[in-house]
């Protein structure tokens, strides 16, 4: 992780202080959205968005709400309390919008470069990803979690992703 992310992780965390579960996620401090290359199967689109959103968890647990327990006493894990929109882009708009929204102190990116969904080793990605510069990256996809206003800012009137 960079010292940017880890800065913008330490910002995020701060703002999930003032929760309130018992609201709308409308009202909630932070927005988190995963924005999808739109031209991706169905299949990669919905890998890409559960892998970051598994790097989110991790990184911010505290986005997480309580557990609960159905009628019958069976439990639930908790979910993100402040919901998620997934939203769709073209690759270029994909790329450009991780470069706005990393240079944010108080935005944390996780990201889907394409060697990610191409590697079946892990390893293998990781030494791709080391070997190419960063603006030749193409990106499937980019998730973003931060204040409400700046969120929304980066992502303007994007697409739900359908």
């Amino acid at each position: 992780m960079t010292a940017q992310n880890d800065t913008a992780q330490n910002d995020t965390a701060q703002h999930t202080g003032t929760v309130r579960t018992d609201l709308s996620t409308r009202h909630a401090p932070l927005k988190w959205v995963v924005v999808v290359d739109e031209d991706l199967p169905a299949g990669r689109a919905v890998n890409a968005a559960a892998c970051m959103a598994a790097a989110v968890g991790k990184a911010l647990p505290d986005l997480l709400g309580g557990d609960g327990h159905d009628g019958s006493g069976h439990p639930h894990p908790g979910l993100p309390w402040a919901g998620c929109s997934v939203l769709a882009a073209d690759a270029a708009t994909l790329h450009a919008l991780r470069e706005k929204a990393a240079a944010k102190e108080d935005v944390f990116v996780v990201d889907m470069p394409e060697p990610a969904q191409t590697s079946r080793i892990y390893d293998e990605y990781l030494d791709l990803l080391a070997g190419t510069k960063h603006e030749d990256l193409t990106y499937h996809a980019v998730s973003l979690v931060g204040p409400r206003n700046r969120i929304g800012k980066l992502v303007g009137k994007l697409p739900l992703l359908r």
